[in-house]
């Protein structure tokens, strides 16, 4: 039995790859409102259809956002950051145009550039691109971030891919 791919070490990104996650998640009027309330965003863009229908351009609730980067963000786990050492930064996030319930959200991540670490051989920063778009392919949101990988023999050196997994055993 083999292991499934999660995440990447240094030498496995290639500057220019392009990496379409799959699958993409129909946003619902509750994901919205959930979000919202825990992380406290009581405008009521979002959570108030009256108001949004009567007062805002949009005639109806517009989804936050932080879900949305949040939601690509996930999306781009297994195959950009799934066996980072540290997310480093967020250098630019932009909202392009409004997600709206019962809007479907795809991904897809570029890589920038690869620069191995200064201090430390055995890893190395990734900067990626993650674009995310409606099932009418308008773009919604786009972020760059950089990310601090492992090298193949960090991972070796760690007890390989699934480092901690048990071994099934019977009773």
């Amino acid at each position: 039995m083999s292991a499934m791919r999660f995440g990447r070490t240094f030498e496995e990104f290639e500057v220019g790859a392009v990496y379409k996650h799959w699958p993409g998640k129909t946003v619902t009027e509750y994901d919205d409102h959930l979000f919202c309330l825990l992380t406290m965003n009581h405008h009521p863009l979002h959570l108030d259809s009256n108001y949004a229908e009567k007062t805002t351009d949009f005639g109806r609730n517009v989804v936050v956002g932080n879900y949305v980067y949040s939601l690509l963000l996930g999306m781009s786990v297994p195959d950009v950051s799934g066996k980072a050492i540290a997310n480093l930064e967020v250098t630019s996030l932009r909202h392009v145009a409004p997600t709206f319930h019962g809007d479907t959200v795809y991904g897809e991540t570029t890589v920038l550039e690869k620069t191995p670490s200064k201090s430390k051989n055995d890893r190395g920063i990734v900067s990626v691109e993650t674009r995310g778009h409606n099932q009418d392919g308008t773009l919604v949101c786009v972020f760059r971030r950089k990310v601090m990988v492992p090298t193949a023999a960090y991972v070796k050196e760690r007890g390989g891919d699934q480092p901690g997994r048990p071994e099934p055993r019977e009773k």
